[in-house]
Formats: structure tokens, C-alpha cells, sequence
């Protein structure tokens, strides 16, 4: 899988934007705030259908527009695929393939998968359970389509029986018909629970070597599933607690709660790493994401690297830059220093200022 161009019209602070990046390894350099991660944030709007900061598709149109258009053109397994992408500030966004419109993202998810590290993704460890469960529902949306139907109907019916209980404060009598949205909401989320477990299995087999070298060999790292309940048991969990909920006004159960701790031994390393431990363990988590993309959807993904080498102390640097060298990735930053201090291979360079793009092409070695 390659990202093979990219063209953005009113997008953030693009009028206009054509792209055409290389197989290999794509830098965007600039200052801060000059457009650099709107273009990342436009890739994987294309492959998720949402922005990775949770931005609203009116926020993401140009402020002097009234909608936007993405357009990312894909090599896959020999065929070329057109994405396109409208956003609109006061209607839902609308999505082609190839001049097709789809109706539902689950078709478009899977088409391009990639995997988006960022600072923010450091702290995926030390950080609140939301946060780890939104690394894993991202993740298990692109390469499961019926994870993403059975999660869609989870949250809607969880709202739905949230409200419920908010309405129940002045109709009491509704509580008869609890028990309607608890049956569907144990047997999606039972699907949930199962599919999560089965992803951290997966993910526990590659991870494991990852970790070990990028920590000299001293830590194993594993990855331990921790469900708010278990399947046989959610349906009583939810009687238990119906009381509760209904003087909270919300549901306690179910995997909306869940969280994965961290353990390096039988250490915890969510409460008790260091941060040295916590951004390598961060690190080996998406390395890991990428090997699982190989594995489970037989496709390589897209890199797309925000910012994030300056993060990172020199061995991690290097570490990640062995790493991805044999798939597509773009990355920003603000100089290239880290590249020329690591003597790594660069195949195209944009500069970024101010919401326009240079193709800088630096020592080119092969062409995308």
C-alpha cells in the first residue's frame, strides 16, 4: 500500500494543495503552526473517515469557505483507488471511491490503513483508560469491519439507555423497559469484549520482541487485558447495578469501561514505570500496531509520523528509524537534524510555510 497523492482544496489552511509523495520516506519541515499535521490529519480522514484530534468536519473546513475537499489517490496490490472526500460546515461529509459514493465508513475502512504516532501517543500508557481504549477501537475499526458495527450499535444503544435513566428521574415507571436496551446492550457488547481480547492475544505475540530490543534486552513487556466484565456475567452486572445507575443517572457496566495495563514483570508500569519506560513501552505499541497491520490485513500500512522524533531520545530515534525503513511514511518536523545526525535515507523533503509546500527534494534517491 502506497499513498501515491494528495490533493486538498480549503482544507485548514490550504486553498489549494497537490502532493505527490514517494514510495519511501516523505518529510514535511517547517516552523510550528504553518499546515504541516493538516496534511497527516487529511491522510488519515481518508483512511478513518475522522480527524485524529476528534475535530468536527465544520472545524476543519478553511474559514473563509463553506466546504472542503480531500482527494488521496492509493496503489494497492497493483490497482490505484481514488478517495474523495467533502466536507461540509453544515451537513454530514460525503465519500467516493473511484466515483462511487458509499452510504457507511465500513466500506471505505480497510481500503487504507495506517497507523499515526504522535506525542500525544506517548502518553497512551500513563494516561486515562479513555485513551487506551480509543488506541484500540481505532485499530480494531480498520481491520475489522464487524468490530466497527458492533461498537457503532454498542454507543448508540449505551446513549439511548443513558438518556433513559436521565428521563426515569421524572418517570419512574420507564424502568420496566430497562431491560430491553440491557439484552441488546450485553449482546453487543459481548461481541465487543470477545474481539478486544482476541486483538490484545495478537498484539501481546508481536510486541513482546519489539520491546525486548528497544530495551537492550533488560524489560518483557505484556500486555494485560482488563475487561469491567466478563461476558457470562454482564447481564447480571447490569441487574446488580441498575439501582446504582439509575441514582448516577449512567451506566457503570460494560466495556466502555475497560481498561490494558502494562506490565514489565509484575510491575505496572501505567503507576509505577518510569517515563523512560512508559515512552518506550508507547513506542513498542505502535511498532507493534504496524506488524499487526502486515499480519492480520496482509497489507502494509502508511506511517504517518507527527512531530515526534523530537520527542524522543537519539537510541529511541534510531530504533524507529531502523525500523520503518521499508514502508511508506511521512513525516513532520522542524528541522532535519535527525535524520542527517542519523545519517538516514530521505527520498523526498517539502518545505512547509504558511499554508504552502515546496518540494524541497533533497539528495533524492528513488522516486515514488
Amino acid at each position: 500500500m502506497i499513498i501515491k497523492s494528495l490533493e486538498l482544496m480549503n482544507f485548514r489552511n490550504y486553498d489549494f494543495l497537490d502532493l505527490k509523495f514517494s514510495a519511501g520516506t516523505n518529510i514535511l519541515y517547517g516552523d510550528n503552526a504553518q499546515g504541516k499535521t493538516n496534511v497527516l490529519e487529511a491522510i488519515y480522514l481518508s483512511a478513518t473517515t475522522k480527524s485524529h484530534k476528534g475535530s468536527k468536519d465544520r472545524d476543519m473546513v478553511n474559514f473563509c469557505a463553506k466546504e472542503a475537499h480531500i482527494r488521496t489517490y492509493l496503489a494497492k496490490e497493483g490497482i490505484e483507488y481514488k478517495v474523495d472526500m467533502h466536507l461540509r460546515k453544515n451537513k454530514s461529509k460525503g465519500i467516493a471511491i473511484d466515483g462511487q459514493k458509499i452510504k457507511k465508513a465500513a466500506e471505505l475502512l480497510g481500503l487504507l490503513n495506517v497507523v499515526f504516532f504522535s506525542p500525544e501517543d506517548l502518553g497512551i500508557i500513563k494516561n486515562g483508560p479513555a485513551e487506551r481504549r480509543r488506541f484500540v477501537d481505532i485499530e480494531l475499526c480498520q481491520l475489522d469491519s464487524s468490530y466497527l458495527y458492533h461498537l457503532n450499535h454498542y454507543n448508540k444503544i449505551l446513549n439511548q439507555r443513558n438518556k433513559l435513566l436521565k428521563d426515569m428521574y421524572f418517570n419512574p415507571q420507564w424502568k420496566d423497559t430497562l431491560s430491553i436496551w440491557d439484552a441488546q446492550l450485553v449482546s453487543y457488547g459481548t461481541q465487543i469484549i470477545e474481539r478486544r481480547r482476541t486483538f490484545i492475544a495478537q498484539l501481546n505475540e508481536i510486541i513482546y520482541g519489539i520491546h525486548k530490543k528497544l530495551s537492550g534486552n533488560k524489560e518483557e513487556l505484556h500486555i494485560r487485558y482488563e475487561p469491567d466484565v466478563e461476558t457470562d456475567l454482564f447481564e447480571d452486572a447490569l441487574l446488580a447495578a441498575q439501582e446504582k445507575d439509575i441514582k448516577l443517572k449512567q451506566t457503570s457496566v460494560g466495556p466502555h469501561r475497560d481498561d490494558f495495563s502494562f506490565m514489565v514483570g509484575e510491575i505496572d508500569i501505567r503507576k509505577f514505570g518510569s517515563q523512560g519506560q512508559q515512552r518506550t513501552a508507547a513506542l513498542s505499541l505502535k511498532l507493534s500496531e504496524i506488524e499487526l497491520v502486515k499480519k492480520v490485513a496482509g497489507d502494509t500500512p502508511v506511517l504517518l509520523l507527527d512531530d515526534v522524533l523530537s520527542e524522543l531520545d537519539s537510541s529511541r530515534q534510531q530504533f524507529l528509524l531502523n525500523t520503518i525503513g521499508n514502508i511508506q511514511t511521512i513525516i513532520t518536523c522542524t528541522g532535519l537534524d535527525e535524520f542527517v545526525n542519523n545519517r538516514f535515507e530521505i527520498d523526498r523533503v517539502f518545505k512547509v510555510v504558511e499554508g504552502a509546500i515546496e518540494d524541497a527534494n533533497m539528495g533524492v534517491t528513488k522516486e515514488g
